[in-house]
Formats: C-alpha cells, structure tokens, sequence
C-alpha cells in the first residue's frame, strides 16, 4: 500500500509551485491571449456596430431620396397637367379663331358671290333691254308699215322697261 500512498499523498511543495505555475500561465495568458482576443472581438463588434450604422443612414438616405422622388414626380405630375390643360385651351382657341376665320371668309365668299349675280343680273336685264326694245321698234316699223324713228320710240320703250322692271 505504501506505493499507492504515494500516489494519492499530498505534497505541499508540489501543490505550491503547481499553483504558482497556474497563476503565472493565467497572467501569461491574460496578457498574450485574452487581451489580443477580447481586442479582436471588440474590433468585429465595432464593425459590426459601424455596418449597422452605415445601413441606417443608407436607409434614412434612402427614406429621404424616395421623398424627393415623390415629391418630384407630383410636381411633374402636377405641371404636365397644367401643360396639358394649357395645350388644350389653346388648341380650343385655335380652333375657335379657325372657325371665326371660316366663317368670316365665307360670309365674305357669299358677299361678293352675291355682288357678282347682282351685276350680272344686271347686266342681263340691260342686254334683254336693249334686244326687246330693238324687237319692239321692229314690231312697230312693220305694224305701221313706215319707218319709226327709232332713238325716238327707243326712248319711249326703255321707259316702258324701266317702269316694268320697278
């Protein structure tokens, strides 16, 4: 049993230098590994934290672009239709001059297409004058069988004319 005493035996000496052996591994470690890793950890956090912070503002500038671009859109929105609504008034005024011009030209068309048969009416009751008061004054000539003066009776029958034609 003696060599499984030594075995389980406590030795104050060996239990001293293991500790004194562990304290100076844990400052060891602490000063070369857990400072380095806790720094490491702490610097992927700050990049994380700096990712999120980056994708906020790339969302509110996002957020603020789409304001503009709807505000922008509405107001394109808003002058197209004022352009429309202006392109229409004027092309309802064109139109209205168009028709006023139309009308004036064949009111002025009309005007003169009336002045041109009056004249020519005219003109047809003077030929049919002269020829109907050449006939009667033949018709005379012959009834009386002698010869008429004819600027004499010529005279009496465009009076007579002129009285009909009254």
């Amino acid at each position: 049993m003696p060599e499984y005493q030594s075995l389980v035996s406590l030795d104050v000496w060996t239990a001293l230098f293991t500790l004194i052996n562990t304290i100076i591994t844990f400052v060891v470690l602490k000063k070369f590994l857990f400072k380095p890793v806790l720094k490491v950890i702490d610097d992927r956090q700050k990049e994380i934290d700096d990712i999120y912070a980056d994708a906020a503002k790339a969302k509110a500038e996002a957020q603020e672009l789409q304001s503009t671009y709807t505000a922008k859109l509405s107001a394109a929105k808003a002058e197209s239709e004022q352009i429309l609504s202006a392109a229409t008034r004027m092309a309802q005024q064109r139109e209205e001059e168009i028709l006023r011009d139309a009308q004036a030209q064949a009111a002025r068309t009309l005007e003169r297409a009336q002045e041109q048969i009056a004249l020519e009416k005219k003109q047809a009751m003077h030929e049919l004058k002269g020829q109907v008061s050449g006939i009667a004054v033949d018709i005379a000539a012959k009834v009386l069988g002698q010869d008429v003066d004819g600027k004499k009776h010529q005279k009496l029958i465009d009076t007579f004319i002129d009285e009909l034609g009254e």
